[in-house]
């Protein structure tokens, strides 16, 4: 079983959580997930399986979709509602001044990774010092939000949908709204509604998984790895290609039925079966293995 099904993580597990789950289910071990979701957020979780896992680097490269609710006034030391309240402040600004204070992050910005995060600081693991109760410097990362969009305001509350880069903290983004508006914020629930061009109404439970599996008819809700890279130019090599690509090995054009020069392309055998990703190298005048899907 190879490629990517698109998984609807809920609210109580870890994107861990769901990898193991699915072991379980699929009874295959190489699965692996293609962006981090906090336990308390659900959502769209591509998961790759078998030769798929190789995809794991170009699938969290994608863009993020996530519909965010904001909560002003309250600060926690998690930036979410499930951590210890640090501060509590009334709501005095204006729905044109959160707006403007919401609109301001849009494009290229600096962020600072919450304490409560897996990333790491000298091999241990920021939330693990966090519990410790220590805090230390965290270096600011650049982060991009491409579209901001309010989608309903009752203050204290702002229900928000927001596109951005991968490895940006929505959380953050609620408290550095906070910060700008001098109230403080945090975060009160999170969804994330597409990742990449993958999205919510193409997710399933890991209910749905273990029923359709029963049924035998779960494979058709697997997407190839051919498709998956369906952006990318297909070309076949001809016969004498055929072994080099099946051993992975670099290939002239003369040795392709047709071309494509400019970034990546799927390499297929002369019968048009998908064996890898390869790209163009002007320099020793053939195509060069990028990825390989054997």
């Amino acid at each position: 079983m190879d490629g990517v099904l698109i998984i609807r993580k809920e609210k109580g597990y870890t994107s861990h959580d769901v990898v193991a789950k699915l072991r379980g289910i699929l009874h295959m071990k190489k699965i692996g997930h293609t962006g981090t979701l906090d336990p308390d957020a659900e959502g769209v979780l591509p998961v790759v399986l078998g030769r798929a896992t190789k995809l794991v680097d170009l699938l969290t490269e994608k863009r993020k979709t996530y519909e965010a609710l904001l909560h002003l006034g309250i600060e926690t030391d998690t930036q979410d509602m499930t951590g210890e309240i640090l501060s509590e402040k009334p709501v005095t600004v204006s729905e044109e001044e959160v707006t403007a204070a919401i609109r301001s992050f849009l494009g290229e910005q600096q962020q600072i990774p919450p304490m409560y995060s897996a990333l790491k600081v000298n091999g241990k693991k920021l939330y693990e010092l966090a519990r410790e109760g220590k805090t230390v410097e965290r270096k600011a990362r650049p982060v991009c939000f491409y579209e901001i969009e309010i989608l309903e305001m009752k203050l204290p509350l702002v229900r928000f949908s927001v596109t951005c880069s991968k490895g940006t903290y929505i959380r953050t983004l609620c408290h550095d709204i906070g910060q700008k508006l001098g109230c403080g914020a945090c975060m009160e629930e999170l969804t994330r509604t597409a990742s990449g061009e993958y999205r919510w109404e193409d997710s399933i439970t890991l209910d749905q998984v273990q029923k359709e599996m029963e049924e035998g008819i779960l494979e058709q809700r697997i997407l190839s790895v051919s498709e998956v890279l369906k952006a990318y130019p297909q070309i076949r090599c001809n016969k004498f290609g055929d072994r080099l690509l099946l051993n992975g090995n670099a290939l002239p054009d003369t040795m392709t039925e047709t071309q494509s020069k400019k970034g990546w392309v799927r390499m297929c055998t002369s019968e048009g079966v998908f064996l890898g990703i390869y790209e163009w190298d002007n320099k020793k005048h053939r195509y060069q293995p990028q990825k390989m899907f054997l």
